[in-house]
């Protein structure tokens, strides 16, 4: 019996790094074998852009996956001769029901929410107000910092806004309108970081 016991703890001793058995605690050393993969993609399958483009206006919206914003392409209706004015108020209503809408099944399954709640509707400048204006039934101040860095990159990058990077938004009340900005730190890490935004003469 003794010669089997000092034949099997050596081999105990071998394998305690590569189990727990034997009695004997590995010892816990850091490794780093770089980080884990991820489960969420943030690719999902495309329709065909013949087909995007049949149904409506080819546009994209930012939905998070992830910690991140990233955009995806969609379409919105907007009729044949619209006047520029009521066309950027279509345009972004389209953008904003885009948002609140529940992912598709394979853009879920890569990974894909949003924070936008329905709802929500868009209407265009007050007298007074600069003629890009486009006013929230929501006050923006009041929308979680993921809807409105969600909002901000969505309206800012399509035909709702001016083309520079930015949008005026309001609410329905009095507060000051704000131009907000869309940036590369806000699409990184929109829980923690608020578009950039000034005040705005007029309304």
């Amino acid at each position: 019996m003794t010669g089997r016991r000092l034949l099997a703890f050596p081999f105990c001793v071998g394998m305690a790094a590569l189990i727990t058995g034997c009695g004997i605690r590995p010892t816990e050393v850091p490794t780093d074998f770089g980080a884990a993969p991820s489960q969420v993609q943030c690719s999902p399958a495309e329709p065909d852009v013949s087909t995007r483009a049949a149904r409506g206006l080819p546009v994209q919206v930012f939905l998070l996956c992830g910690s991140s914003l990233v955009a995806v392409d969609r379409t919105v209706r907007v009729p044949d001769g619209s006047p520029d004015s009521q066309r950027r108020v279509l345009v972004a209503q389209g953008l904003l029901d885009q948002l609140a809408a529940t992912p598709s099944a394979a853009e879920k399954e890569a990974g894909y929410t949003t924070d936008v709640r329905g709802g929500m509707t868009v209407s265009g400048p007050r007298p007074g107000d600069p003629d890009d204006t486009l006013r929230l039934s929501n006050p923006p101040g009041d929308l979680t910092s993921f809807a409105l860095a969600q909002l901000v990159c969505t309206f800012s990058d399509s035909a709702a806004a001016e083309g520079d990077g930015s949008v005026i938004l309001g609410g329905p009340g009095k507060e000051p309108l704000r131009r907000y900005a869309c940036t590369d730190e806000v699409r990184s890490r929109p829980g923690t970081e608020q578009p950039p935004s000034s005040t705005v003469t007029g309304g």
